[in-house]
């Protein structure tokens, strides 16, 4: 399982309730598409530290960074990458 599926499975299991729908395309904003709220990015990045072995620095608690399938996946892959 790549980066992103383990993103949208977690997402889909706590956030939508196993239910998979049309909100979460891998472009789309978390946020303005109801996915997650505030909350609940602080529970997805939580997730992402734990599970990929990185640190999220505060810095970095941007939507560029954390508001999509897309833009997780390259967050994640440029710190793994650095690390």
């Amino acid at each position: 399982m790549d980066i992103k599926d383990k993103v949208k499975q977690f997402i889909i299991t706590n956030f939508l309730m196993g239910a998979e729908t049309q909100a979460l395309n891998d472009d789309h904003s978390f946020l303005e598409q109801g996915v997650i709220d505030s909350t609940g990015i602080l529970e997805l990045v939580d997730y992402v530290q734990e599970t990929f072995s990185i640190k999220v620095e505060d810095e970095e608690l941007t939507p560029d960074n954390l508001d999509s399938l897309n833009n997780l996946e390259a967050f994640i892959k440029t710190k793994l990458s650095n690390a």
